[in-house]
């Protein structure tokens, strides 16, 4: 099961939030993946990403060896982390979150309320709507962007996370 929210916080410290999100994923049997909620266009981006992350895993095309970074490739349309990182990452102090968390437990809201409460975040799945400014911050150009239709924006991100298997 997965679920995916948009929510804003005040990160002091990337590494520290970091570490204490490992925390909370290992005690909670969870894997969670955090990014930058101004590149993700909608939920469907971050789903496209698990589905294909979780694709490659089960036929071993991996890159990375954990779930959480595999979607993180997929989210950014990259096959590098280096270039996934920095393009996705979300930054200190206010921010803006989308939130993707992964669990066989059926309490899949519970455990992503306690997130919540733990990292003092406020739920806002608002966050997750794009528009253009949204490509751009994901790296289109406005050549691309205006191939199709203001209804189509949302397929262009989904090409790019579809374009990772092809680029392996």
């Amino acid at each position: 099961m997965y679920k995916i929210i948009g929510a804003k916080g005040n990160i002091q410290n990337t590494n520290h939030f970091l570490d204490r999100l490992r925390i909370f994923s290992d005690k909670n049997s969870v894997i969670i993946q955090v990014f930058n909620a101004e590149v993700i266009y909608g939920k469907k981006h971050l789903i496209s990403a698990f589905e294909h992350a979780k694709r490659a895993i089960e036929q071993k095309t991996n890159t990375t060896n954990s779930l959480e970074m595999e979607i993180l490739l997929y989210a950014a349309g990259e096959r590098q982390l280096k270039l996934a990182i920095p393009k996705m990452g979300f930054k200190k102090g206010r921010s803006n979150l989308a939130i993707i968390a992964v669990s066989k437990d059926k309490k899949i809201d519970q455990i992503v309320e306690k997130l919540l409460s733990e990292f003092n975040l406020d739920r806002d799945d608002k966050l997750l709507e794009g528009d253009e400014n949204t490509l751009k911050k994901f790296g289109l150009n406005q050549k691309e962007i205006k191939t199709v239709a203001k209804a189509k924006y949302q397929d262009l991100i989904l090409e790019k996370v579809a374009m990772v298997d092809i680029i392996k």
